[in-house]
């Protein structure tokens, strides 16, 4: 049983007295030599864009999920896990302000320093969000460069799962590249060995959450080169990086409820947000509602429960 901390304000931003090595969309990240120190804000972002609200606890569910999933497939490739504790971590606290110390719980992970592969890369299983819109668009045909068979409806599982990376993009929206696309920048051998790696993973997790009442409609993964090793990083099929379904209502030929920050783009999309303003103040009835979904996928997957209160 995990026990997270209070829903009463959400942690947006750290200020720990270490070397920051990158502040991005969620996670704030520090230099420790050939090491980093991830942390998993509350900050929340959709369509590439991060909302001035952040969802209390969301921070310790991707923290404690990753690392879940990293023990999980670690068999499969090599990853930059180390650990969660705080008590190993290879610096000294005593002389932290204390609501900084504080988030260091549940929120920080412990990981070792690769070279980063600046592509997205992206696995769907099932036909739905940006890949259904093109499949409409090419006359149902094919979906982001892959080519699928006729006659497919939205949220349907396709007959096999297909790889469409994406770039990496430090600011603004990933692009889709097709395969050749991916050939030319990273090379042959290793644009092979990032499709296979994403498959491989996808279909091991996409089994396992399956038997436990999620399906995992698609995800993205990250990985970096240590020595001449590939090494999957960043954060792993996570409600950030995944589109998670309740198997049991699964009906395909429409959206499905997810367990993810779908909920927050349906708000964002039916609020009539543009997309380029500055995006709106979400509503405390869809922070609660997608800090529930956050914990249900969590505790589905895991079998732990987070005990702290939702946010009133």
């Amino acid at each position: 049983m995990s026990n997270l901390p209070g829903p009463d304000a959400a942690v947006t931003t750290t200020d720990f007295p270490l070397p920051l090595f990158l502040r991005g969309k969620v996670r704030d990240t520090y230099e420790l030599g050939n090491r980093l120190l991830l942390v998993a804000t509350d900050r929340l972002s959709a369509f590439d864009v991060v909302l001035p609200s952040g969802i209390p606890g969301r921070g310790e569910v991707l923290n404690h999920l990753s690392a879940f999933w990293f023990e999980r497939t670690r068999d499969l490739l090599p990853n930059h896990f180390i650990t969660t504790d705080p008590a190993v971590f290879p610096f000294d606290t005593s002389g932290w302000p204390p609501e900084e110390r504080a988030k260091l719980a549940g929120r920080t992970m412990l990981v070792r320093r690769t070279r980063r592969i600046d592509i997205e890369c992206v696995v769907r299983g099932y036909l739905s969000g940006s890949a259904w819109a093109d499949y409409r668009q090419s006359g149902g045909q094919e979906a982001l460069g892959v080519a699928l068979p006729a006659g497919l409806v939205e949220s349907q599982e396709l007959p096999e799962p297909i790889f469409t990376p994406t770039t990496k993009a430090a600011t603004g929206h990933d692009e889709p590249i097709s395969f050749a696309r991916l050939i030319m920048l990273a090379g042959a051998e290793m644009a092979e060995a990032l499709r296979a790696a994403s498959l491989q993973i996808y279909r091991e997790a996409a089994a396992y959450a399956r038997a436990r009442g999620i399906i995992i409609a698609d995800t993205k993964m990250e990985f970096g080169r240590l020595d001449d090793q590939l090494i999957l990083i960043d954060e792993l099929l996570t409600p950030d990086s995944s589109r998670f379904w309740d198997a049991a209502r699964y009906a395909p030929g429409g959206p499905q409820p997810s367990f993810d920050k779908q909920y927050v783009r349906d708000w964002l999309t039916a609020s009539g947000w543009d997309r380029e303003s500055p995006p709106p103040v979400l509503p405390a009835e869809v922070i609660a509602r997608t800090a529930a979904l956050y914990r249900e996928a969590y505790t589905r997957l895991t079998g732990e429960t987070l005990i702290t209160p939702l946010p009133k």
